[in-house]
């Protein structure tokens, strides 16, 4: 298309332009400029995206599509290429690249995944299950052969519609993304039609950027006003459940799961009974219009119940069977870096997650404790410019689960690892928590010094792979440290 096509009804008035080429491509990155791109130019937190604009030139932009706000700043009057200001561009982007990209999530079944805990876990255990399935989270974006790197759990609006786009291409029916709270408020997924949406729950989190709880939701609901979801899938066990049943519109058809068993009189109702939970696992009977089965996953953690229970719900509100569903739940994989276990033959066992919440903390701890049978020890931090009301509460409940705490960095950013330590520890009893600021050192302590019927939980990174210290990422790996660990365990 041209660009009077691309920015058709977005741009106010008709502007003149200098030439009407086929736009080839558009980016908001100067170094993906390739001959004849858009170079899309927002106002963000870290500056204009004009001051990229000479290097977009030099590359082959034909035009520069920029944000007007913050734009008096740049001299764009006497530009080579073809220049149209447009007025909060960040909130217009999704629809404009989904409009180059000709729409690709009318063309696959989007499936949207929101909550504080939960998303990446249940995206992923959805990727496992749904045949010729693809996912967007914080893993990363592809298929169930590998997946590509993504800087965010929900990615900017326009590599949103390009991996729509190749999802598109490569004949994917089903597409489960992960919708952070970022990305609703911030319009990244604008232009993105879902076809479902999935709240797991909702807890503390995010409140250096939303500051309130409320304002935390508010976020979150975006998602369930959409028009066009056909359904949607909502834990009512979270003290948020009817907030979300509140917005949803009359059209939308609702689902409810509950690992305690609670009722929803406006939805089709999925719960579990007879749960039986232990390192090896859980079991229980799921319970749904009148039918109920049993169900045997190798998957462990108390809070993974409820994670079954939503791709279940999920799966039974796309037509599927239950029997079908549950013969496909035992298959389920854990996934890496959540409850992700190490350890036992004659080894204490390892759990490695990526809780970095007071609710996920909390819920991880108490899923181990409860089939320990010796000490329970926790390597923990919390990341540095990052919401720091919930360090001390991170302290306290570390400190009143586990037997041994280890307080160590954890993505220290830009901020002094002992200024983060220091906050963490005003919420620690006495006697528990101990320091080993290095993050290696303190699993490697924790590890050698751990009996044979002791639990470790190494918490707050997951499956990432580096350590952000003053803006440079370090390779770093919790995962590779306890294979490392074990090998030499005796």
């Amino acid at each position: 298309m041209n660009l009077n096509e691309l920015l058709d009804g977005l741009a106010g008035e008709k502007t003149a332009l200098k030439c009407d080429r086929v736009i080839k491509g558009i980016t908001l990155d100067s170094r993906k400029i390739g001959k004849n791109f858009v170079f899309v130019a927002v106002a963000g937190a870290m500056g204009h995206g004009l001051r990229f604009l000479s290097k977009a030139i030099e590359k082959g932009a034909i035009a520069v599509v920029y944000d007007i706000q913050g734009s008096d700043l740049f001299d764009i009057d006497k530009l080579p290429i073809d220049s149209v200001g447009i007025k909060n561009l960040s909130s217009k982007l999704g629809f404009l690249a989904d409009r180059f990209y000709q729409s690709p999530s009318k063309k696959i079944a989007v499936i949207g995944v929101t909550g504080t805990n939960g998303k990446t876990t249940c995206s992923q255990f959805l990727l496992q299950l749904i045949a010729e399935s693809a996912v967007v989270g914080t893993l990363g974006w592809g298929t169930k052969a590998g997946l590509k790197k993504t800087v965010n759990t929900t990615p900017d609006a326009i590599t949103i519609q390009t991996i729509l786009a190749n999802f598109v291409v490569a004949k994917k029916q089903t597409v489960v993304m992960e919708v952070s709270s970022h990305g609703l408020q911030q319009g990244r997924v604008n232009g993105v039609d879902f076809k479902a949406a999935l709240f797991t729950n909702l807890s503390r989190d995010h409140l250096d950027y939303h500051l309130t709880m409320d304002a935390y939701l508010e976020a979150k609901l975006i998602l369930f006003r959409r028009k066009e979801l056909q359904f949607v899938v909502v834990n009512t066990d979270d003290s948020y459940s009817e907030r979300i049943f509140s917005v949803v519109g009359k059209n939308t058809k609702c689902w409810a799961y509950s690992a305690k068993g609670l009722q929803c009189a406006q939805a089709e109702n999925v719960t579990a009974k007879k749960i039986e939970y232990g390192l090896d696992g859980i079991s229980f009977l799921v319970c749904w219009n009148q039918q109920k089965m049993q169900v045997n996953s190798t998957i462990v953690g108390d809070f993974n119940l409820d994670n079954i229970l939503a791709v279940i719900t999920v799966l039974l509100a796309q037509g599927q069977e239950l029997n079908e569903v549950v013969s496909k739940v035992t298959t389920l994989e854990p996934v890496a870096g959540r409850m992700e276990r190490f350890g036992g033959d004659k080894k204490p066992y390892i759990f490695v997650d990526y809780a970095h919440t007071p609710d996920a903390l909390d819920k991880l701890l108490r899923a181990v404790k409860k089939y320990c049978q010796g000490k329970l020890w926790l390597v923990f931090g919390c990341g540095g410019d990052r919401d720091k009301g919930k360090r001390p509460e991170m302290g306290r409940i570390a400190s009143q689960l586990a037997d041994v705490v280890i307080i160590a960095n954890d993505n220290p950013r830009y901020e002094m690892p002992e200024f983060i330590i220091k906050e963490i520890q005003m919420g620690c009893k006495e006697n528990v928590c101990e320091v080993i600021q290095d993050r290696e050192q303190a699993i490697q302590s924790v590890i050698s010094r751990a009996s044979l019927n002791d639990c470790v939980v190494i918490a707050g990174k997951g499956d990432e792979d580096y350590q952000e210290i003053k803006g440079v990422r370090h390779p770093f790996s919790d995962q590779g440290l306890v294979r490392q660990g074990l090998i030499g365990w005796q």
